[in-house]
């Protein structure tokens, strides 16, 4: 198979995998935080397996490196926490969607901390991505549609964005290590973070909620990273973000078919405006044409 063949396949079906995270969250019956707690522990001993297999356990590494991913790791199960949250309460869709602003924090990173250009298109496509929040916000849902507090779901959601954003940032301090063990560190530091507050004392009882966690551990971390990671080596950038786009779609998919939500007009606008732009965003879609020089 060509490689950049390959590599759209790997991302394609990573990107449909992590799609599908709400549904699992849900299905599970279990706290946020034990869900995120068992998440981080099976996807520790699947990229252990990993690492040992790829023979990445032999690298050494500093403590500079092993604290700087445990902090990506802190900022990533934050992340976890808050969006799982935002599930039962603005649902998958609307979540996942307000989710999708990730791209926004970051240039706002790039511009407060590392003098990045905010260029007219960059602040264009911002606020599209406003507009669409502004039109998601005002819409409120039917009652019994959601959880009870859809405004909150949407700030957890926000909150989330942010946070991948801040493990975005503390990750790129360590390029060159390789990425499947950056991961290991991250759901390692996470267990650790986690387990004051789970409630280990009472395990869930029925398979049902074992094999939800397991597959939240295995296949949505574990075989999810190796996907990814494999198609990222693989692919030019524009594409990687072009495919990263399944993600919402099978998401919003998952949530009409398996929880029968129903998005209004309104919400349906907001949340193709802040992906658009998001697309825009990480694509380099431009709004206007250049002006051709005198």
């Amino acid at each position: 198979m060509d490689e950049k063949l390959r590599g759209t396949v790997e991302m394609s079906a990573a990107m449909a995998i992590l799609g599908t995270i709400g549904w699992f969250v849900v299905m599970s019956g279990r706290p946020i935080m034990d869900v995120v707690f068992w998440r981080c522990a099976f996807g520790a001993v699947t990229l252990l397996v990993i690492c040992a297999a790829l023979g990445l356990l032999r690298n050494s590494l500093s403590w500079r490196i092993l604290g700087i991913a445990a902090l990506g790791g802190a900022a990533i199960v934050i992340n976890w926490l808050l969006l799982f949250s935002a599930f039962s309460r603005a649902s998958i869709s609307i979540a996942t969607a307000v989710y999708n602003t990730q791209p926004f924090m970051l240039v706002g990173f790039g511009a407060l901390f590392f003098g990045e250009r905010l260029t007219m298109t960059k602040l264009a496509w911002l606020t599209i991505a406003f507009a669409g929040m502004v039109l998601i916000v005002q819409a409120a849902p039917d009652a019994g549609e959601v959880g009870t507090n859809y405004f909150a779901g949407i700030l957890m959601a926000l909150a989330a964005a942010l946070f991948w954003a801040v493990a975005a940032i503390v990750t790129k301090k360590l390029k060159g290590t390789p990425p499947h063990l950056i991961a290991l560190i991250q759901v390692c530091a996470g267990v650790v973070m986690l387990a004051p507050f789970a409630n280990l004392s009472q395990l869930p009882a029925d398979p049902w909620s074992w094999a939800m966690l397991a597959t939240l551990g295995i296949v949505h971390t574990g075989l999810m990273y190796i996907l990814m990671y494999g198609a990222i080596q693989k692919l030019p950038t524009h594409l990687q973000g072009s495919l990263s786009f399944i993600y919402p779609v099978v998401a919003i998919l998952v949530d009409v078919v398996a929880f029968g939500h129903r998005l209004h007009l309104a919400q349906i606008v907001g949340a193709a405006a802040i992906l658009i732009a998001a697309a825009g965003m990480n694509l380099g879609w431009t709004l206007w044409r250049a002006k051709a020089p005198a």
